[in-house]
């Protein structure tokens, strides 16, 4: 019987079916990315903001004042005490009798500094917004004292992101790609739609986790459909280029915040989408490898006879049947991705890999948040910055292959953020350039990572292999909001020595993995330990060949 692979070359590797599927999936990561960092607009701390004075919703009420009004009326109150005053976290302990209050000049009987030394107090009424709907910080009230509880809910995400990557992960190699990906999308879009009318805090957290966990579950699931419905030439392509539509999404996103004031209406904006997705049910059809894989070969054969038909093509008779592996089916264990030597050795790199590209890219995204500026244009103009770095891919990872690039990004990412702490602030232009050149090696890092762990893997567990491995990337961005901020008070260039240490050991690590240039995808472990390392001479490299089939 043919393998599958002589099965998708006679049916088409990259034909108007693939085309058309991976243009669909890849949608999947601009709304993943919306997810991934949106918490810069849905959260960012209220520009204007005070302290409730103890009576002053009383007087409001009375006097028939709007929000305007009162706001106005609680600021102007503090500054007649002192003029200096920062009424945010505190408030002046004024004593007030609200039915003697004149409404049309309710201050009309003070004057500047007249009440003396009025002691401070915390706010111990809740506050005072210009805008008090624009972010989930004045919505519920995250400021002063309680203004970690924004950075909570990124970490909160994150977390969501770590267990939907083993649950998901789990699911998708046991029930199936397309089953899991679609109920992902219902369960991303149905907690997007509770997260944006949460009528408290802790029901804003819990499902901003349970969004967490299945949007992770439509970026990886998407990831991985592509990569295994095209032929190995192809993998690249798709592998990379799905990654620039995360990175449209986090271009578009800062366009969406500006034109939306409300912090509901572009979380509803951003998650929508999720239900239209819902509609691939009739479009893409299951994985024929994993079909394969759990035995299912007369449903691969139909799947491959319908991509044949759809890209022109029709399957002689000899593909009537395609071979399948006499290996026993089980379900994906986590000591499966340990258990053999080869298997051993690219998990723990990989692991290492992820987390190294979440916590080095993250924190340099959140530490030009540390800038002040225009938000919208920074966040827009630093996103621009990662399509170079996937055009570069492209250009490069057909001619010297996957590891070197993966390498010397990771290596470069490391030394630029040595050099940048170092480089003193009053050459800026040479500082940012740097830390630029940074952000580019880290993304493609980032990038390469994604395709290297999806080929190294066997198809019987790739979906669950990614998932787990990258779940160290999750565990990197719960990390790095707090190694960022907490070193930055110590030294605001600290946290650059620390990713440049991670970035270092990462690509000397990253030698240790075999290229997997122009060759099949591993189908079971034992393809995958036939899989060895690279003698380099000349700046060529030898490779063993690998006999996989189906």
């Amino acid at each position: 019987m043919p393998s599958f692979e002589a099965v998708l070359k006679e049916a088409g590797e990259f034909g108007s079916f693939q085309k058309t599927a991976f243009l669909l999936l890849s949608q999947t990561g601009i709304t993943f990315s919306f997810l991934f960092v949106g918490i810069v607009f849905l959260g960012p701390k209220p520009e204007n903001f005070t302290c409730k004075l103890p009576y002053a919703a009383e007087i409001s009420d009375r006097c028939g004042w709007t929000l305007q009004e009162e706001y106005n009326f609680t600021r102007l109150a503090g500054n007649l005490v002192n003029s200096t005053y920062e009424h945010q976290c505190q408030k002046y302990d004024i004593e007030w009798n609200t039915t003697s209050v004149d409404c049309a000049n309710p201050l009309a009987h003070l004057t500047n500094n007249s009440l003396g030394s009025v002691p401070l107090t915390t706010c111990q009424n809740g506050w005072l917004y210009e805008q008090p709907h624009s972010t989930i910080a004045s919505e519920y009230n995250l400021v002063c004292a309680k203004d970690w509880l924004v950075d909570l809910t990124q970490s909160v995400l994150n977390l969501g992101f770590l267990i939907g990557a083993f649950t998901l992960g789990y699911a998708a190699d046991r029930y199936g790609r397309i089953t899991t990906y679609l109920f992902s999308c219902f369960g991303a879009g149905l907690c997007g739609l509770i997260v944006a009318f949460a009528p408290n805090f802790i029901v804003f957290v819990i499902f901003r986790f349970l969004q967490g966990v299945f949007g992770k579950g439509t970026w990886m699931t998407s990831f991985v459909i592509v990569t295994e419905i095209v032929g190995s030439k192809q993998r690249r392509i798709v592998g990379i280029v799905i990654q620039m539509f995360f990175t449209l999404g986090v271009v578009i996103l800062p366009g969406i915040a500006y034109l939306i004031p409300t912090w509901q209406g572009i979380q509803l904006a951003t998650t929508l989408p999720n239900f239209i997705f819902l509609l691939y049910y009739w479009v893409v059809p299951e994985s024929p490898r994993w079909l394969l894989s759990r035995k299912e070969g007369d449903k691969a054969t139909r799947v491959m006879h319908s991509i044949a038909k759809k890209n022109g093509n029709r399957l002689s008779s000899q593909y009537s049947e395609i071979a399948v592996t006499n290996e026993e089916v089980t379900n994906p264990s986590s000591l499966d991705l340990i258990r053999t030597p080869q298997m051993r050795k690219f998990t723990l790199i990989l692991m290492y890999a992820w987390f190294t590209s979440a916590v080095v890219y993250q924190g340099l995204v959140l530490r030009l948040g540390i800038i002040e500026g225009n938000l919208y244009l920074e966040f827009f103009v630093t996103a621009m910055m990662e399509l170079p770095a996937a055009l570069l891919i492209l250009l490069i990872i057909d001619r010297i292959g996957r590891r070197l690039p993966f390498v010397i990004s990771t290596l470069v990412a490391g030394v630029s953020c040595l050099i940048t702490a170092f480089l003193p602030k009053d050459i800026l232009w040479l500082k940012t350039s740097v830390a630029v050149i940074a952000r580019v090696a880290i993304t493609m890092s980032f990038e390469l990572v994604y395709l290297v762990n999806s080929e190294l893997y066997p198809t019987t567990l790739r979906n669950f292999g990614v998932a787990v491995c990258s779940g160290l990337c999750d565990i990197g961005g719960i990390v790095a909001p707090f190694l960022l901020y907490r070193l930055a008070d110590i030294w605001m260039e600290l946290p650059l020595i620390i990713y440049s240490i991670l970035c270092v050991l990462c690509g000397i690590l990253l030698m240790l993995l075999p290229e997997t240039k122009g060759i099949s995808l591993p189908e079971t472990v034992k393809d995958v330990e036939q899989l060895r390392g690279f003698s380099h001479c000349c700046g060529k490299s030898k490779q063993q060949e690998i006999n996989s089939y189906i």
